[in-house]
């Protein structure tokens, strides 16, 4: 039996870690590959697993993450399609497994169907960029009739009146954003970056995982000082397009989730910290 969110993080910090949760598109590159890239971050460092549901106007994701949304729409994945795929790879992952989805896929199939539909699949929280707090009540109430954690996201920018009504629908980890404007990769972590998550932190009793632009394992390194956990997509997305076969890209993945999990150990020396070379 899988853990639960809050038992992923509390995990990781009794073993001294941040949490390590690596982002995939649903369906990418091709359904089969991605059941056994679950299955290879599961097995070789991830705390828990983000899934995105593929959406033709993604407006949070940069380039990569675009491409592999598109090469997945192309091949016919729609939103029951990847929760299928969850629901086939849940039988074996112990990782807790988030959605990240748009508005528009979850108006569509209905709140309360879609939401009955991802407990099913063995889902445990959901995580919908383009939906403001403020307008969230119905979702959440939803969510929470199927024990779904939303997990909300806050940014640099977020002014304090905001924060305190994030904070009041969020549940499981706040989402921080390390970057104004979309995912992608960034070249250093700052130190006002490190302040503003302890800052974030002194505001609430969840983790806070810091996500978009985290490329590299010495990166997360710097982060987990301050954060419980990082999330990376774009790096990992990019790595997988530069591997020519399903066992490479697979075995690829491997490594990187297990370099992270490594680099992730507060006060370890970091192993593969090198930047991707995902070009």
């Amino acid at each position: 039996m899988s853990k639960t969110i809050t038992e992923a993080f509390e995990e990781a910090r009794d073993e001294g870690r941040g949490a390590f949760i690596p982002y995939l598109t649903g369906g990418f590159p091709d359904e089969e590959t991605f059941e056994r890239l679950l299955l290879a971050l599961d097995g070789n460092g991830a705390d828990l697993l983000e899934v995105g549901i593929p959406f033709s106007d993604p407006l949070a994701d940069g380039p990569a993450i675009q491409l592999s949304s598109r090469m997945a729409l192309e091949r016919g994945t729609t939103p029951e399609g990847v929760l299928n795929l969850i629901s086939r790879a849940r039988k074996t992952l112990q990782c807790p497994l988030l959605i990240m989805t748009y508005w528009n896929p979850v108006m569509k199939m209905g709140l309360e169907e879609f939401a009955a539909r991802a407990k099913e699949a063995g889902v445990s929280g959901v995580i919908v960029p383009d939906l403001p707090p403020e307008e969230a009540e119905a979702w959440v109430t939803a969510a929470e009739e199927y024990e779904l954690a939303t997990v909300f996201l806050v940014a640099p920018t977020t002014p304090p009146r905001r924060l305190g009504i994030i904070l009041s629908v969020c549940r499981g980890f706040v989402y921080y954003v390390s970057l104004t404007g979309v995912t992608g990769l960034r070249s250093e972590i700052s130190q006002e970056l490190l302040l503003s998550v302890r800052g974030l932190k002194a505001h609430t009793d969840l983790p806070v995982a810091v996500g978009f632009g985290i490329s590299t394992p010495e990166q997360g390194r710097s982060l987990v000082h301050a954060a419980d956990g990082v999330i990376v997509g774009s790096a990992l997305i990019r790595l997988v397009l530069s591997q020519q076969t399903p066992k490479a890209r697979v075995g690829a993945a491997a490594h990187f989730a297990q370099s992270f999990r490594d680099a992730l150990t507060m006060g370890a020396s970091c192993k593969g910290s090198e930047e991707v070379d995902a070009s």
